[in-house]
């Protein structure tokens, strides 16, 4: 069978895809709509074909997770996690076990993508507070939710797929819960091991936004207090997670009067403490945000909108400022512009006075806590020569932690027992999110990547045109004609054109691709289909040199501010070593 013309523009297209996002700096999602853009232009694609990726469930799934993360996030279940189930990590190496072992073990009975969109935001945090680097761990992230669905049946829809057709050619009892793990396990030693060793010189070493300690210009001088009945109560200062705040330090502690300066790691708190700390904005929003922590200053408790309809905002003093050469005390601040000043910087350095005994200048800059209109209504004043939003600034609801990690229980379990799709379990969560108010409107708007939506939707449209001209077909049938007649050369061929599939088409649909052919296989040869039934499931979850192979590895596209090249480096020999290992093991276990 020939390559028919279009087949032969449609490999060509995606060629150009892949050569451009290897060699050029254009962002993936503009590279790929363009490639789906050219194909319909060309003829290749129908409309209705080029947009069937925006309808395709996977890709709603993954933008409506994007919201349930962001609500856990807001209701500081993320930071929950990121503190409890993750630790204080030593090193790189020691964060890279402590994350990928747990979320395969969580991988084998649970859905990856809402395992990796839940943890996505908690690893970008814990990595912020033990100093990581967060490119590091996205990607051994990615690689364990992957690998860790390969152990049993239910560990991916491709699994459980590929058994109802391999019942549908003879074996009717199919595969049982946990056979996979005989070669699974293996694999997920493989690729862990391999991940932690090497990934010092396979992955970079960014971090997206990275902040060095007072390398802002802008220094200020926060004082907190320690909340009656908090969780921070007689806990020390390193068990409170406060010894290594990144891009702030703990100046000193005032207990009841008593200044405790040069504070030991081993420092016990207790409630009533004010806390002082030195740092940039940036690390302000994140101890605001800690549970058990409150501002001292006491204007901000007057303040008369609710605080989770707060924000942080930075104002600079004009000349015309009304209250130039007043105190902040007498000016009465909160009460003319509904605003708290927690903070004072003045030429970078910072100004330990008490804020109400600080008289104002031109060009100071102001950290205030006041309402979300402040910017709109403030934002021409001449009172002020700039009015900035403190991005993310917005108070974390502790209030709804239980209930948010509740939903989110509720929908992992719902997809476990069978009783939802993951698309409706996700819809049903975000909806009731919204409804009980762990997340607002607006941010549910704002949580979703758009570049990781139109990258998936693309690839789907452009896996779909591979389908459609039969190229698919060509290339896996004369693999499977190059392996002869030796059933480990074609299981070799097998492993490799699914893998090969699934970098550019979704698992699922390289794996039903491949399927016939590797029934075609093993009639020829006249052996079991089962030990091919096997490789083709694990081939369609090595998706590991390409961030479009699979669904998670794109949601950690941009939160570890990869290019694409930094997934082939380390994908690619990994995807080989995951290969051998599965080649080796499958027939031993399910001989031919």
């Amino acid at each position: 069978m020939a390559f028919t013309p279009e087949a032969l523009l449609t490999i060509a297209v995606i060629a150009l895809c892949f050569g451009m996002l290897i060699f050029s700096r254009y962002p993936a999602d503009a590279i790929l709509v363009g490639g789906v853009a050219l194909l319909t232009l060309l003829g290749v694609l129908t409309a209705d074909e080029a947009l069937i990726g925006m309808s395709n469930e996977g890709m709603a799934t993954v933008a409506v997770l994007f919201v349930v993360a962001r609500g856990l996030a807001q209701t500081g279940v993320v930071d929950w996690v990121s503190q409890r189930m993750l630790g204080r990590p030593k090193n790189t190496a020691s964060a890279q076990l402590r994350l990928m072992l747990p979320v395969a073990t969580m991988s084998t009975i649970l859905n990856n993508t809402p395992v990796v969109a839940m943890m996505v935001p908690a690893v970008t945090d814990w990595a912020k507070r033990n100093n990581l680097s967060v490119s590091q761990l996205m990607i051994p992230l990615s690689y364990a939710a992957i690998i860790g669905g390969t152990c049993t049946l239910v560990g991916t829809s491709t699994n459980l797929v590929i058994n109802g057709m391999l019942k549908s050619h003879g074996h009717e009892v199919g595969l049982a819960m946990f056979e996979l793990a005989w070669v699974g396990l293996p694999c997920v030693l493989v690729v862990v091991l391999f991940t932690i060793g090497f990934s010092r010189w396979l992955l970079p070493h960014r971090n997206k936004g990275e902040q060095k300690v007072f390398e802002d210009a802008r220094q200020y001088i926060v004082e907190m207090e320690v909340e009656q009945n908090s969780s921070l109560d007689r806990k020390t200062i390193e068990q409170a997670g406060l010894r290594q705040l990144p891009g702030m330090y703990l100046v000193e502690i005032n207990r009841n009067g008593r200044l405790l300066s040069a504070v030991s790691p081993q420092e016990m708190l207790l409630a009533g403490d004010h806390l002082i700390f030195a740092g940039d904005v940036r690390s302000v929003v994140d101890l605001k945000n800690i549970h058990g922590l409150k501002v001292a200053e006491k204007q901000v408790f007057k303040l008369g909108d609710p605080a989770h309809s707060r924000c942080l905002v930075e104002v600079v003093i004009s000349r015309n400022f009304p209250q130039l050469g007043k105190t902040v005390r007498d000016m009465r601040f909160r009460n003319n512009y509904s605003a708290a000043i927690i903070a004072v910087a003045r030429d970078g350095e910072r100004i330990k006075t008490k804020i109400g005994d600080i008289y104002l200048r031109p060009g100071d800059t102001l950290l205030l806590e006041t309402n979300d209109q402040f910017v709109s209504q403030q934002r021409y004043s001449k009172n002020f020569l700039l009015v900035s939003e403190i991005e993310n600034s917005r108070p974390v609801r502790h209030e709804q932690r239980n209930l948010a990690a509740g939903i989110m229980v509720v929908m992992v379990l719902a997809v476990t027992l069978g009783w939802l799709s993951m698309f409706k379990a996700a819809m049903l969560a975000a909806g009731v999110m919204l409804i009980t108010r762990c997340i607002k409107v607006q941010d549910a708007r704002e949580s979703v990547n758009w570049q990781v939506v139109l990258v998936i939707a693309a690839s789907i449209s452009l896996g779909g045109a591979l389908e459609k001209t039969g190229a698919a077909t060509v290339i896996a049938e004369a693999m499977v004609s190059l392996a002869g007649n030796s059933p480990g050369a074609v299981l070799t061929a097998v492993f490799v054109m699914t893998a090969l599939f699934s970098a550019v088409i979704s698992n699922l649909a390289a794996a039903v691709l491949v399927f016939p052919i590797a029934v075609a296989a093993s009639q020829q040869l006249n052996v079991d289909l089962l030990p091919f039934a096997i490789t083709l499931m694990l081939a369609a979850s090595a998706c590991f040199a390409t961030p479009i192979g699979y669904q998670t590895n794109l949601m950690v596209y941009g939160p570890g501010n990869y290019r694409f090249t930094d997934f082939i480096k380390i994908g690619l020999p990994l995807t080989v070593l995951v290969g051998i290992t599965t080649v080796l093991i499958v027939p031993i276990v399910w001989p031919f």
